[in-house]
């Protein structure tokens, strides 16, 4: 049976060690109590005394259905992620002496990336005494950058760490630009 590490994050009725605690619920007003009788209020209930606020003085108890608690916290915390926007980070490396060629193809690659929105790290690897060249690879870094700016912002300038010069392109907000592909398509359906 899977472990849930919610439930463990929570203390329930006797496992509270507190004096005097603030109980708060559904149909009770919130009021300061000994330990003894928050649990006594909650068995009349049928309910059970949970502590959700233990830094607090008093501490702080609801009392409630500790199950169904369990489960509309789970139920809150999956449709916070399902909100979430999953921002993935894609790779593009090149060396000192990239050539235009290769250079275009990678091009192509980060703008279609940048327009599903997903992040480009772009990087220079200089091997062995290419480490010389770090020139070409900042001025390599730097083009990629410029050719990008319609697709997305460079977050910070080529950083060189170990082997590696680096930089960060994130996509812009706005919405990708319109392909050049799809212009012909719409001048031909005009016709």
């Amino acid at each position: 049976m899977k472990k849930d590490n919610l439930s463990d994050q929570f203390q329930v009725n006797d496992e509270i060690r507190a004096r005097e605690v603030r109980i708060v619920g559904d149909d009770i007003e919130s009021k300061v109590v000994s330990l003894r009788e928050a649990l006594r209020i909650a068995d009349e209930m049928e309910l059970d005394l949970v502590l959700i606020s233990p830094n607090a003085v008093p501490p702080v108890c609801r009392i409630v259905d500790f199950s169904k608690f369990i489960y509309q916290l789970k139920k809150k915390q999956k449709e916070a992620k399902a909100k979430q926007v999953k921002i993935d980070v894609k790779e593009i490396r090149f060396g000192p002496q990239t050539d235009d060629h290769d250079y275009n193809f990678k091009l192509k690659h980060a703008m279609g990336f940048l327009q599903n929105g997903d992040k480009v790290k772009a990087y220079v690897f200089f091997r062995g005494r290419s480490i010389l060249f770090k020139e070409q690879g900042e001025n390599i870094l730097a083009r990629f950058a410029k050719d990008l700016e319609e697709y997305g912002k460079q977050e910070q300038a080529p950083i060189l760490e170990g082997k590696r010069m680096t930089i960060f392109i994130s996509p812009k907000k706005g919405g990708a630009p319109a392909k050049k592909a799809d212009a012909p398509k719409q001048e031909e359906s005009k016709e």
